[in-house]
């Protein structure tokens, strides 16, 4: 069973060596390919330099600050192609603990995609500004309204996919970021019919560098679960009239 870690990264230099380190200490089948959009302060050179003496280190640099949800699905298709069985996003800051990369794997007996929740327990959040985390519950809250989907955390980034759910995505048809990205894989999953559970985890705000988040990230996602929506009615229209005309 092989296992890839996705981490996307830009401007991570303070955490990139030692994150890499612990989550790689979690399991021998753990492989971790980083995604860096051409950082300036040398986070794709470090990784580069890590993964030229361990083979479990993948580097895939970018030209450029391409986004969030495109570096996830170019980092899928690595994975992909190097014959990863199960596939897990997580951020490069600390706030997700790879120490809870097994109790995703383990979970992946009962389910598809499993997402790390901050929300199943009441709310597992450390050190976030109470603005920043009413955003963030409030928009997993208004996701579930809009479009039915049936988790705690919608815009999670700490998940584990297995191998057939990303597959079965056609990741050229995504386009958004941030958390609209996270919103909509977890929507897609769902349409086709894949079983999609949560399991709690504690979200620490990052260690070190600067938030990526802002105001479009926001917005985006605003629009997104909208789109969503009626792009699942016009489909279900579509499969009734096809069935009436038959």
């Amino acid at each position: 069973m092989k296992v890839y870690v996705v981490v996307p990264t830009y401007n991570e230099s303070d955490n990139i060596v030692a994150l890499m380190e612990k989550i790689l200490a979690q399991r021998d089948n753990i492989h971790v390919l980083v995604v860096d959009d051409n950082s300036p302060d040398g986070t794709g050179e470090i990784a580069a330099r890590m993964s030229s003496d361990n083979p479990r280190i993948h580097v895939l640099r970018r030209s450029g600050k391409m986004g969030l949800g495109s570096a996830y699905c170019d980092g899928f298709r690595v994975a992909l192609r190097d014959g990863a069985d199960f596939i897990i996003e997580m951020d490069a800051d600390f706030s997700h603990d790879p120490a809870t990369i097994p109790a995703l794997l383990a979970a992946t007996d009962k389910y598809d995609v499993v997402v790390g929740s901050r929300y199943l327990n009441g709310v597992s959040v450390v050190n976030w500004p109470i603005r920043r985390l009413m955003l963030s519950y409030f928009a997993s809250v208004y996701t579930r309204f809009v479009t039915g989907l049936a988790l705690r955390d919608c815009t999670s980034g700490f998940k584990c996919f297995r191998r057939r759910v990303i597959e079965s995505v056609d990741l050229d048809t995504i386009r958004s970021d941030g958390y609209s990205f996270q919103i909509e894989m977890n929507y897609r999953c769902v349409e086709r019919g894949f079983r999609v559970g949560e399991i709690p985890i504690i979200f620490i705000d990052r260690h070190a560098g600067s938030s990526k988040m802002s105001k479009k990230i926001v917005r985006e996602a605003v629009l997104m679960v909208w789109k969503l929506k009626l792009g699942s009615l016009v489909k279900k229209l579509t499969r009734r009239g096809d069935r009436h005309a038959a």
